[in-house]
């Protein structure tokens, strides 16, 4: 199974600390980095809006990306969060094999 990169913003660091805390204690994922200080520029509700903003970038297996998709959405505070995945098409085989290792269910 491929492995994804899964891109997702929060609106600060203690909401991005416990979205990537929880999804690689329950193996949905390998790997989190938070990226802080991003400024995002959207588009909602009819208006333009500017943020601060932490960016995840989640790394996991693509069989895991449903079971990922709804606790990023159970933990997550926004009504649409950001939550983008991109299939990595290439990379260190030992790190790819090490992200699925480490989402598979576990064995007990």
């Amino acid at each position: 199974m491929p492995v994804l990169v899964v891109l997702c913003t929060c609106p600060d660091d203690v909401v991005a600390a416990a979205i990537a805390r929880s999804v690689v204690e329950e193996r949905l994922a390998a790997c989190v980095n938070r990226i802080p200080g991003v400024r995002s520029t959207y588009a909602w509700q009819g208006a333009v809006h500017e943020d601060a903003e932490v960016l995840l970038l989640i790394k996991t297996e693509a069989s895991r990306f449903d079971a990922l998709r709804e606790r990023v959405l159970a933990l997550h505070p926004y009504e649409l969060p950001e939550l983008i995945a991109v299939e990595v098409t290439r990379g260190l085989d030992r790190y790819l094999a090490w992200v699925v290792a480490a989402v598979a269910p576990s064995a007990e």
